[in-house]
């Protein structure tokens, strides 16, 4: 037996020690973050369940603003039309724009293409301007045909 044999038993159960206790303090740190991150959307959630009814009580509130001096159906409908172009609005604000148009996810305010794009070669913040997409047909056209069919050999026989 030689005298350091002892040792490397030491040193297995020491590791072994040493990754059990890495792994329970990860687990322990992923467990807290995962509390954490459940609180915070269980804030929102609820943030935005009352921004729902708030939204809803406003409507109702022009609504019935609108039923003093009109007909019913005609406040309602005018409430609708009001709602519907805020939403239209809304949506093309969530919409990414046509490329080259310079507004978009990566757009700056007040900066246009050669500003954003000087702005990333000086190394700042502003991410780079997109590249141009490739030109073709424009979508719902018919390619053009062949004027001449393709030489195809025909079995003899």
């Amino acid at each position: 037996m030689k005298p350091m044999d002892h040792l490397e038993h030491l040193d297995k159960h020491l590791v072994d020690e040493l990754a059990q206790v890495a792994r329970e303090t990860v687990r322990d740190e992923l467990r807290e973050q995962t509390r954490k991150q459940r609180r915070r959307a269980t804030l929102y959630a609820a943030s935005g369940a009352l921004a729902l009814y708030a939204g809803a009580a406003l409507a109702l509130a022009v609504g019935l603003a609108l039923a003093l001096g009109l007909p019913d159906w005609a406040a309602a409908l005018i409430t609708a039309a009001i709602l519907g172009a805020a939403a239209y609005v809304l949506r093309g604000m969530a919409r990414p724009d046509r490329p080259g148009s310079g507004h978009g996810a990566g757009a700056v305010p007040g900066q246009d293409d050669a500003g954003r794009a000087a702005a990333a070669a000086d190394g700042l913040p502003y991410p780079p301007v997109p590249p141009a997409p490739p030109a073709g047909p424009a979508p719902g056209t018919v390619p053009p045909r062949p004027t001449d069919a393709p030489d195809v050999p025909r079995p003899k026989g």
